[in-house]
């Protein structure tokens, strides 16, 4: 009996431990199972390590290349003695009565070095460097320092270029420099990461991350060429004219400026390295920048506008202006044509021919497709080479100002506001509670007088507002229907 006991207890407990290890080994294949459910496996674990080993590589290798600039600037400021001359507060009332001139007080003078910072990259090893036009401009000295040496090297101003706001400089550090690998910004995609590095606030070899957020951003008025990148890694002051970098470590941008912090944040934009390249290769050679020129002003097309030329599209460029003697004018491009096709290629829209314009060699033979007549014709043109002051393809239709936009008197805008004035610009856009609004200005309203200046064309009112203060009022003679008249437009708070 007692055997048979002992027996039972000694099945009990092999089967109970049974029990346990099965339930055990249940257990712990459930929790495997759930924590490598195919969501988080040991390989993609590893992934966030290898991302940052990238990151931390990408820093190790571009930041020996990136450098800080620094600018002097002596500005002289000119202010009046409050209590004015003291000479004269003496002198004796007998001096004036027998004839002796009383002197006018001279304003006073004194000078003061303005210092500015900013960023740049080396971009061969005799020492040039890519940096932002608007970093050197204007300034009596450029001092550039390298990571890791506590000299600062006078740098050399090799051509300039504010159509792109891209500058060439050069150092002589007596030595080899390491330079940066240029990458294809072409083949970039929205949701890349990038990497920013630079001197932000004077704080050296600083390096930001995040991704492309966007592409082909332009409209901002900074640069007459504009196609920038925009990315949300952190930019600020000092950061400008320093690389942005993909993650293989190759420059695709160059930072240019942020959208106001208090405004937007985590809104940064570059200039394309491809554009950069072009513009370092002409600066290196020759010290400025040729483009191509057609002589052209243009307008934007809308879809009315595409409409009333017979367009299925709203794609091209109209031709509002044809220069005289132009090559545009000697290639037979008239007003009111739509240039659809160049150079074998289509043209999307204004921007698109501008920047195909500017990079077509000075003296080639261009085809340009044309709609006229509600027909394609195509014209060959030989292209010219930009003036110094000439757009190469300027856009009619102005960017706001003063909460209106205008464009260039052409037979079109003539006929669509049955306007019969051969001199002015006609007043295309009036935003509501703007200072033109609340002066009286309409749709349609010819601007013909600013001041004392005469508006004759687009290329006179671009003149005389770019000279005048963001504040200040100013005196507008404007035509609408069969009434001139004159009124006060306030300037911008």
């Amino acid at each position: 009996m007692k055997k048979n006991i002992m027996i039972g207890f000694i099945f009990g407990l092999i089967f109970s431990g049974l029990v346990f290890t099965g339930y055990s080994a249940i257990e712990k294949k459930t929790e495997s199972k759930k924590f490598y459910s195919g969501i988080i496996t040991p390989t993609s674990l590893d992934e966030p390590l290898t991302l940052q080993s990238a990151f931390v590589q990408v820093a190790k290798s571009v930041k020996p290349a990136v450098v800080q600039i620094t600018t002097e600037k002596i500005v002289t400021y000119r202010y009046w003695d409050p209590f004015g001359d003291l000479d004269e507060f003496f002198r004796s009332p007998f001096e004036e009565f027998f004839g002796t001139p009383r002197r006018r007080q001279q304003p006073k003078t004194y000078q003061k070095k303005q210092e500015g910072l900013g960023s740049g990259f080396i971009v061969d090893e005799d020492g040039y460097i890519l940096t932002n036009n608007h970093v050197i401009e204007g300034v009596d000295k450029i001092l550039v320092k390298l990571l890791g040496d506590e000299r600062k090297y006078e740098a050399k101003v090799i051509g300039t270029d504010p159509k792109t706001d891209l500058a060439l400089i050069k150092i002589n550090a007596g030595k080899p420099l390491p330079y940066v690998k240029l990458g294809d910004s072409d083949k970039i995609e929205v949701g890349e990461w990038v990497i920013a590095i630079g001197n932000p606030f004077g704080l050296e070899e600083t390096v930001t991350v995040g991704v492309v957020s966007a592409k082909g951003r332009s409209g901002f008025g900074i640069t007459q060429y504009e196609d920038f990148i925009q990315t949300d890694a952190a930019i600020n002051p000092g950061n400008s004219g320093g690389p942005l970098v993909n993650i293989r470590g190759e420059v695709i941008g160059i930072n240019t400026f942020i959208i106001a912090p208090y405004v937007a944040q985590g809104v940064g934009f570059a200039i394309p390295i491809n554009l950069a390249k072009k513009v370092f290769t002409q600066l290196k050679e020759k010290g400025k920048v040729t483009r191509g020129y057609l002589g052209v002003y243009l307008q934007a097309l809308d879809e009315e506008l595409a409409k009333s030329f017979g367009l299925s599209e709203i794609k091209g460029a109209l031709v509002a202006q044809v220069l005289k003697d132009s090559p545009a004018e000697k290639g037979g491009i008239k007003d009111g044509d739509v240039i659809i096709e160049y150079d074998g290629t289509e043209v999307k829209d204004v921007k698109d021919l501008q920047m195909k314009v500017a990079n077509t060699p000075v003296g080639k033979r261009v085809s340009v497709g044309i709609w006229r007549d509600k027909k394609k014709i195509v014209l060959n043109v030989t292209v010219g080479e930009m003036p110094a002051e000439e757009p190469v393809a300027a856009e009619t239709e102005e960017k706001l100002w003063r909460g209106m936009r205008v464009s260039a008197l052409t037979e079109e805008m003539k006929s669509q506001f049955g306007i019969d004035e051969n001199e002015g610009v006609v007043v295309t856009y009036v935003e509501t509670g703007s200072p033109a609004d609340e002066s009286g200005i309409k749709v349609g309203s010819v601007i013909k007088m600013i001041n004392d200046y005469k508006i004759s064309n687009i290329s006179d009112y671009r003149k005389v507002i770019k000279n005048i203060p963001k504040n200040t009022d100013v005196r507008v003679q404007i035509k609408f229907g069969d009434r001139t008249r004159f009124l006060v437009l306030k300037g911008e708070k």
